[in-house]
C-alpha cells in the first residue's frame, strides 16, 4: 500500500527506484514528485542515480520543473556524473536542458564529454568541448586507472607524496630499516606481528613517492602526512572496512578532508577541477590520490608491494 506525503519516500529502498509499480504506486497515492526523499531531497534525482529509465521517465513527466535543482546540479547532471547514459536519454527526452551552466561552468553535456559517452548529446558549438588541460586530464585518468586495475584493497592506507623520493620521505618520517621483518607474515596475520602499525612500505614512482600500508591506516595519519608535507602536496587515504575510505589532501602541512569521490559529497561551490576530478575517478580512489599527487604509476605495485623498501616509524602518537 502507497503510504501519502513525504513518508511515501521513506519506504522506498534504494533498489526500489527500479520498480516502476512502486513508485507509480507513491506517487499515486501522494507522494510528492518534487521533494521528500532522504539525502538529495528530490526524486527525480535519486531516480537519475539509482533508478531506471523507465522511473525517471514517469517521475519527469510528474514533477514541476525536470531541470530543478539540488545542491547546485540537476537530475540530468546526477544521471551524467553517475554513468547512466540511459537515464540521461529518458531525461532529455522529457524536457531537460544538457547545455545548462552549472557546478563552475561543468553543465550535464560538458561533464558527458570527459566520460565514456562522449557522443551522448550533441554539442551546439565545437567551443563548448573540453580545454586541452581537461582533455589531457581525462587521458591520463582512463591510463592510470587501466594501469592500476582492479585489486581488493580494503584495509590498506596510502599517502602519495609529489616531488619527493623515498629516501627523502624517510628522512622526513625518522625512520629506519625495517631489519628482520616477516612480510608474510605481516600480510596474513599483521596482528600479530608487534608494532606492525609502525611499519611501512616504500616506493620511488615518477612524480614522487608512494607509502603505503597494506594492512592499516598510518599512512593516512595526520602525524605522517604532515611531516612528509612540507613544500609539496600529499594525497592520502584509507579503506575502513567498516566504514568506507577517508582521505586527506595536505599541502605544505595544512590539510583538508575529501570523500568517497561519490556524488553526494561534491559541493555546489566546488572549483571546476575537482569537480572534473571526482567525475574521472569516481569509484577510484587509489587512482585518485595518485593523479591528485602527480604521480604517474605503471602499475599497482607501489600501493599493493612488495615496495622499494620497508621502514619502520618512530613510537609517536600519529594522530596528533
Amino acid at each position: 500500500m502507497a503510504v501519502t506525503g513525504e513518508a511515501g519516500w521513506f519506504y522506498v529502498s534504494w533498489d526500489g527506484w527500479t520498480d516502476l509499480d512502486l513508485i507509480r504506486a507513491q506517487l499515486d497515492g501522494g507522494a510528492d514528485p518534487n521533494s521528500g526523499v532522504r539525502i538529495f531531497e528530490k526524486p527525480l534525482h535519486v531516480a537519475a542515480e539509482r533508478g531506471s529509465p523507465e522511473v525517471v521517465a514517469e517521475l519527469a513527466m510528474r514533477v514541476d520543473d525536470v531541470d530543478a535543482e539540488h545542491q547546485g546540479c540537476t537530475a540530468l547532471w546526477v544521471s551524467v556524473f553517475e554513468g547512466r547514459p540511459d537515464n540521461a536519454r529518458a531525461l532529455v527526452s522529457a524536457g531537460a536542458d544538457p547545455w545548462r551552466l552549472m557546478m563552475d561552468g561543468w553543465s550535464p553535456g560538458r561533464l558527458s564529454l570527459a566520460g565514456p559517452t562522449p557522443g551522448l548529446f550533441p554539442m551546439p558549438s565545437p567551443e563548448i568541448g573540453l580545454s586541452e588541460a581537461e582533455a589531457a586530464a581525462m587521458t591520463e585518468a582512463r591510463r592510470l586507472i587501466t594501469a592500476l586495475g582492479d585489486f581488493h584493497y580494503d584495509g590498506l592506507s596510502m599517502a602519495c607524496v609529489a616531488d619527493i623520493n623515498a629516501a627523502e620521505a624517510t628522512a622526513r618520517l625518522e625512520a629506519t630499516p625495517a631489519d628482520g621483518i616477516d612480510v608474510e607474515r605481516l600480510y596474513e596475520a599483521w596482528w600479530n606481528v608487534p608494532d606492525a602499525e609502525l611499519i611501512v612500505g616504500i616506493t620511488d614512482v615518477p612524480g614522487g613517492c608512494v607509502i603505503t600500508q597494506p594492512w592499516g591506516y598510518t599512512p593516512s595519519t595526520p602525524g605522517v602526512v604532515k611531516r612528509v608535507s612540507p613544500g609539496t602536496v600529499c594525497y592520502s587515504m584509507y579503506s575502513n572496512p567498516k566504514g568506507g575510505n577517508s582521505g586527506r589532501i595536505t599541502r605544505d602541512d595544512a590539510s583538508e578532508f575529501w570523500d568517497s569521490l561519490g556524488i553526494h559529497g561534491i559541493s555546489p561551490d566546488a572549483p571546476a577541477e575537482r569537480i572534473l576530478a571526482a567525475h574521472l575517478y569516481h569509484g577510484h580512489p587509489l587512482a585518485f590520490c595518485c593523479a591528485g599527487a602527480g604521480l604517474r604509476l605503471a602499475d599497482a605495485r607501489p600501493i599493493i608491494g612488495p615496495p622499494d623498501i620497508w621502514r619502520r616509524l618512530p613510537e609517536r602518537d600519529y594522530w596528533v
